[in-house]
């Protein structure tokens, strides 16, 4: 395809991008009170969000229950045809239905409303605006607006999916903050892949007891070698401590090759060629937080220490990239 032919299709393509773009900005101008009351309603909630919505608002609603789930608020899907046909038995008094439909009037999602109201459970909806069926029977409703489609027809769920689930990112954001969600408390949601790996913390991966190369800092290079060879897992390193036990200065591969090639005395004392105050991180910190420093600051290894900076293990790059989840 030549240049020329491309030019209207990655045209187009920006223009739904535009669209949609203005879709959320036009959604964050029209959030009001109602919104401040779905996040109350929420955290009273003392069982389950259950999210429902049919065709593609049930698609997003799926994405967003996802979201409640994994940043700290308790949710589940419903189909809401399903739910017509038992499965509304899920649903219990003390949970809250947030429901999702651009036009207010889906069939299967009025349906339930009775039922719903009969059982004391507060509605939040997601919908076009407030005089919609649904949004006359919410608790509070959080309005998306009347939306120009990107579908060429106008038909096809497009800006009005983007913006329905820009309001879901939103309400969860907004809650796992609330909450106060931790990186740890995500961390345990989220346990597999790569995720996982930068979630895990520094604790679970770490060397330590007879894997930690500990020197004394009035020990000499050639004594901190021989550490460094036999110490298990070959570290590359030594760690250099004081005579109260806590962090002095490391000791690495690297500096031993540029002392050998200036020709040093190896029975020097090694505090005279370590580096002192390297960098540390604690064993509570998240794996993504050792990564960012290896990374930033271009080393191989850190060492971990406790509060009263002694060292208690350490963490080389190998050991991240080593991690199977």
């Amino acid at each position: 395809m030549t240049a020329g032919a491309e030019r209207p299709l990655l045209e187009r393509a920006r223009q739904v991008l535009a669209l949609e773009a203005r879709a959320i900005e036009r959604v964050a101008e029209l959030l009001d009170a109602d919104f401040a009351k779905a996040i109350e309603l929420v955290l009273g909630c003392q069982g389950l969000v259950v999210v429902t919505g049919m065709g593609k608002a049930g698609l997003i609603g799926a994405k967003i229950s996802a979201t409640l789930a994994s940043t700290g608020t308790p949710s589940f899907f419903l189909d809401p045809a399903q739910a017509l046909h038992g499965d509304l038995g899920r649903i219990r008094s003390i949970d809250l239905c947030l429901a999702l439909s651009n036009s207010g009037e889906s069939s299967e999602i009025l349906r339930l409303l009775p039922h719903l109201k009969r059982m004391g459970v507060a509605i939040v909806a997601i919908t076009s605006g407030k005089k919609t069926s649904l949004g006359q029977h919410a608790d509070a409703v959080l309005a998306i607006g009347k939306l120009d489609e990107a579908c060429p027809h106008g038909l096809a769920p497009t800006a009005s999916a983007t913006a329905m689930l820009a309001v879901g990112d939103a309400l969860a954001m907004v809650l796992s903050e609330k909450r106060e969600f931790t990186a740890q408390d995500f961390a345990l949601f989220h346990p597999a892949g790569d995720l996982g790996r930068k979630l895990i913390q520094v604790r679970e991966i770490m060397r330590r007891g007879a894997e930690l190369p500990l020197v004394p800092e009035d020990a000499s290079i050639r004594r901190a070698v021989a550490c460094i060879q036999q110490t298990p897992r070959n570290p590359g390193c030594a760690i250099v401590q004081r005579a109260d036990g806590t962090l002095a200065g490391f000791f690495s591969d690297g500096d031993l090759r540029r002392l050998i090639a200036k020709g040093a005395n190896l029975d020097a004392p090694i505090r005279n060629v370590m580096t002192p105050s390297p960098k540390v991180i604690q064993a509570e910190a998240l794996v993504s937080e050792a990564m960012h420093l290896l990374t930033r600051h271009q080393i191989d290894q850190i060492i971990v220490v406790d509060d009263a900076q002694q060292p208690i293990g350490l963490l080389d790059q190998q050991d991240v990239l080593a991690i199977k989840i």
